[in-house]
């Protein structure tokens, strides 16, 4: 019987679609330090973002025969190496770039009208700082009308576009490998509209970074990258203006974006994804007000996990039957 561990987790309806097809699930949480060595047990894993498969869990697996990633990014994962090894990868690119998108829109509005500061202060002391907050949170600004800058135009970055327009917003998007794209909206069912097209000319990264009022990163990254957004980077986006990362920790340099907050060049910054993860001191970003934290929850939502579960599943069920 083909045994899969699921080292993240798994979507309660994904785990019954394996387990009815015959397959044997395990869902317990195997440390990174000890997942060489135990899973030598196993024919398949999943994991999320948590979870390493580095070269050496491969080299310690010959049995290996699939890697599943529950989301998008495969950072996280030597593909080329697993590839080469015969392990197959999948992951599941269709599942939670809604919910990724909605969760940038969620920090953006914290930041736009202060909400992380005043939840804050208000929670500490609501009666004397009441009046002091209402009269700094009545310089939060509308979305209508502003730009969207969009770094990395995938599956994520089109549905942060849809937002974006929905809200009234200009979209201008950098991706070297999209130089343009027609953007699929489809309406409620209740509504019985066409669906409609917009077609979508990208952008330099430069122009994007200086133009944007809002910047929402959504690249990958290694290990070892240089950071995408650095002093530079930051120093050649508008003044007041707010990024946010919901991609991967690493992307914006972290001491970088510190000074652009403290500076005010930056009136505030998103973070859903850090360097460091869990975060090993509280660094002084995690204390600024103009700061909108979430501990990289992007793409876990109820519907996504349930998504992703789904996905997974229909594509391990479909290459073991497949690769008998």
């Amino acid at each position: 019987m083909t045994k899969i561990l699921a080292n993240d987790g798994i979507d309660s309806t994904g785990k019954k679609m394996l387990e009815d097809a015959g397959f044997t699930v395990d869902t317990q949480k195997i440390a990174q330090e000890e997942l060489a060595e135990k899973l030598k047990s196993y024919d398949a894993i999943t994991v999320r973002s948590a979870t390493k498969i580095r070269k050496d869990i491969i080299d310690a697996n010959p049995q290996l025969k699939l890697i599943g990633r529950g989301g998008v990014g495969l950072d996280n994962i030597d593909v080329e190496y697993a590839k080469q090894h015969s392990i197959r990868v999948i992951n599941t690119p269709m599942s939670s770039s809604a919910s990724v998108a909605e969760m940038v829109f969620a920090h953006i509005y914290s930041g736009v009208r202060l909400l992380s500061h005043t939840n804050r202060q208000m929670n500490l002391d609501p009666i004397s700082t009441f009046n002091n907050l209402k009269k700094l949170s009545s310089n939060g600004v509308e979305l209508r009308g502003k730009t969207m800058g969009i770094i990395g135009f995938g599956r994520i970055g089109q549905e942060v576009a849809k937002i974006a327009f929905g809200m009234g917003m200009k979209v201008m998007a950098f991706d070297p490998y999209v130089p343009e794209i027609e953007l699929p909206f489809y309406f409620h069912e209740a509504y019985n509209l066409p669906s409609v097209k917009i077609k979508l000319t990208t952008y330099s990264k430069e122009t994007v970074l200086k133009e944007a009022d809002f910047i929402s990163l959504h690249v990958p990254f290694n290990e070892g990258d240089k950071a995408v957004i650095g002093a530079a980077e930051l120093n050649l986006m508008k003044k007041g203006s707010g990024i946010v990362n919901c991609a991967r920790g690493g992307v914006i340099d972290e001491a970088a974006l510190t000074e652009a907050l403290k500076s005010g060049h930056l009136m505030f910054a998103g973070l859903d994804v850090f360097t460091s993860e869990p975060p090993k001191e509280k660094t002084e970003l995690f204390t600024l007000p103009n700061i909108s934290l979430s501990p990289h929850v992007g793409g876990s939502t109820v519907e996504a996990q349930n998504r992703i579960g789904i996905e997974l599943a229909e594509k391990i069920i479909d290459f073991f039957k497949n690769n008998k």
